[in-house]
């Protein structure tokens, strides 16, 4: 999703929550949000602005939409004199811990899962009815072949248990953890 300086973008997920994986306040070509805009202000393609996917990512991940401005008042300026622009990169993640399994769901496009992980990462996720201990350990990886069973499909269950995955810390609550890129249909 793209919004040029002073517009805003608009992230949505009909199923699930958005997780933002890459994000640019800024500008890095010189044909995005150049449409009547002066050459000397779009000359500048090494504009960055590094908290970008912070900034995005406090907004917008674990809900079902958000809006956000691509302002200076929003990132601050990173390149004085330069047009720029909003570029962020996000897929939808769904978990359900009831069923111990991770579904994704596609009316409009095919799944193309981008990497996988079995096991924590962090103290919130799937953590209802947990104690301390279980939720303790965040650095627990398992990567998976998960895009193998799923890649292509419209869509994918997998169960999210030791028996699949064999268990990468014991004694910690896991989940299946796999950001998904949905494209159109063929």
């Amino acid at each position: 999703t793209v919004a040029c300086e002073g517009g805003f973008v608009h992230l949505r997920c009909a199923l699930g929550l958005i997780k933002v994986i890459k994000a640019n306040y800024g500008r890095t070509n010189r044909t995005t949000c150049a449409h009547w805009i002066s050459d000397v202000h779009t000359s500048n393609m090494h504009c960055f602005q590094g908290s970008s996917l912070r900034i995005m990512s406090t907004r917008c991940n674990a809900r079902k939409r958000c809006y956000v401005p691509a302002m200076n008042t929003v990132f601050s300026d990173p390149c004085a004199w330069t047009y720029k622009y909003l570029d962020v990169h996000y897929t939808v993640k769904i978990h359900n811990d009831s069923y111990g399994e991770l579904f994704h769901v596609s009316d409009w496009g095919y799944i193309k899962v981008i990497t996988a992980n079995y096991g924590r990462t962090d103290h919130t996720t799937c953590s209802t009815g947990r104690s301390l201990h279980q939720l303790s350990n965040v650095d627990c990886f398992q990567e998976t072949s998960v895009h193998v069973i799923c890649d292509g499909r419209k869509s994918c269950s997998v169960p999210a248990v030791n028996s699949v995955f064999s268990d990468p810390c014991v004694g910690t609550h896991k989940y299946l953890d796999y950001p998904v890129c949905v494209t159109p249909q063929r």
